[in-house]
């Protein structure tokens, strides 16, 4: 590819959640170039847009029936430069098991097999992190088959309790099954660990110190390195709100952008370490008992919530285009040789503007959150002009009214308090 103006772009989109519409509305931004979005169902994020166009394929998990799929994709689009991207872990690790089958015909811009396993399984993540001197929660690896003689007296009650291997964690399925769990005695997480047992999930399950704090503790981190493993971009967000429907939970809900070239230069350290290309994201969290921010995990690609770096000014695919499909710097360094670090400040939300006001309890935060609104400095990724469809609008309104029942059912006022006073 040799320009940016879209005629030969196609981007191809794995995943039917917020984080594919995010990506393939920021390609429509930058473009105007509507992306194929393949997903296992029809999603009312998907269907009735005009900035893609929705495949439905039911058997994802299945490699070959994907593969076909895609090379079938390929083929419809003869003229066209294919850029492959993934919303999901599991998904970004079928299309690097099958980068062979898939690379003639398709860009596919994520790290070698080798390099994801070690930071998508979270002991790897762990001890890399204290390989590194990066603060990381202290962390106890359990093997989910072997579990019955796990000792508990080391372990201080309540604990976080999660899959090592998200891609392996994401094949299963048990009763009360969540990305994360909040395990508040030893009989508990046993029986947790019974379940995960039975499933049929043989991976690990990681057993963490429990960081006080509510929602308004986490951060969120998203890098870009380039084709030679240098850190160019990173943008980094505080989290208002995550939110709380067991499939989603952990997912950020509402972010404020702003900079902190502390955590920044933690997380350029750990990706030059190890290689790293294209888009990381990392969760992370303000330990209210010490003040440090403490690195979780990372995910190997652009995050659910990866429209707030585009909302604050930097369009992530712009990025992808200009270092994966023209080979060229995808950002420029500084006049210093530095990475750029995204100093904006802006609003992501995906919540109505009474329900997240609602659920911000501190009043310096509250405060910062109604200048945003009051200054249209807040985005949401679902509100795009471009969406026309009356059914696609229906949709929106639909989804911003469903928030206040989600959060009233799964995360009501009363748990909040809760969290606070755990503090």
């Amino acid at each position: 590819m040799t320009t940016t103006d879209g005629s030969r772009l196609q981007p191809v989109i794995l995943g039917g959640d917020i984080g594919a519409y995010s990506l393939a509305r920021t390609f429509h931004e930058a473009y105007g170039v509507r992306s194929v979005v393949v997903s296992s169902a029809s999603t009312g994020l998907v269907r009735h847009s005009s900035v893609l166009t929705s495949v439905v394929e039911p058997q994802m998990d299945d490699d070959d029936v994907l593969v076909a799929r895609l090379l079938r994709i390929a083929d419809e689009h003869p003229d066209r430069e294919l850029i492959l991207l993934a919303s999901a872990d599991w998904l970004v690790r079928a299309v690097v098991v099958n980068r062979d089958r898939l690379e003639p015909r398709y860009v596919v811009p994520y790290v070698p097999l080798d390099v994801l396993d070690r930071v998508t399984d979270k002991a790897e993540f762990s001890a890399l992190c204290t390989e590194l001197g990066i603060a990381h929660p202290r962390t106890v690896v359990v093997d989910v088959g072997n579990h019955a003689d796990l000792d508990t007296s080391a372990l201080t009650f309540p604990v976080i309790a999660k899959a090592g291997s998200t891609a392996g964690y994401h094949l299963v399925e048990f009763p009360g099954k969540k990305k994360v769990f909040t395990v508040d005695s030893p009989a508990e997480l046993r029986e947790l660990l019974d379940r995960v047992a039975a499933s049929g999930y043989a991976g690990s399950f990681l057993v963490q110190d429990f960081i006080p704090g509510d929602d308004s503790q986490m951060r969120i981190l998203t890098c870009f390195s380039d084709r030679k493993g240098a850190v160019r971009f990173a943008s980094f967000g505080h989290v208002l709100l995550e939110e709380h429907t067991p499939g989603a939970l952990g997912n950020p809900a509402a972010i404020i952008t702003e900079p902190n070239p502390t955590v920044v230069a933690q997380a350029v350290r750990l990706l030059e370490h190890i290689g790293w290309t294209g888009y990381s994201n990392f969760d992370l969290k303000v330990d209210p008992r010490d003040g440090r921010t403490v690195f979780f995990e990372l995910n190997p690609r652009l995050g659910r919530s990866n429209y707030y770096v585009t909302a604050a000014g930097r369009n992530t695919a712009a990025a992808y285009v200009r270092e994966f499909l023209e080979q060229r710097d995808g950002l420029e360094r500084d006049e210093g040789g530095l990475l750029v670090e995204q100093q904006a400040t802006h609003l992501y939300t995906v919540l109505p503007r009474a329900l997240l006001l609602r659920y911000v309890f501190d009043k310096q935060l509250r405060a910062r959150t109604r200048s945003l609104f009051r200054r249209r400095r807040v985005s949401n990724p679902l509100w795009y002009s471009a969406e026309r469809h009356p059914r696609r609008i229906a949709y929106v309104l639909a989804n911003q009214i469903n928030q206040f029942r989600k959060f009233s059912r799964h995360y009501p006022l009363s748990a909040l308090e809760r969290a606070q006073w755990r503090a």
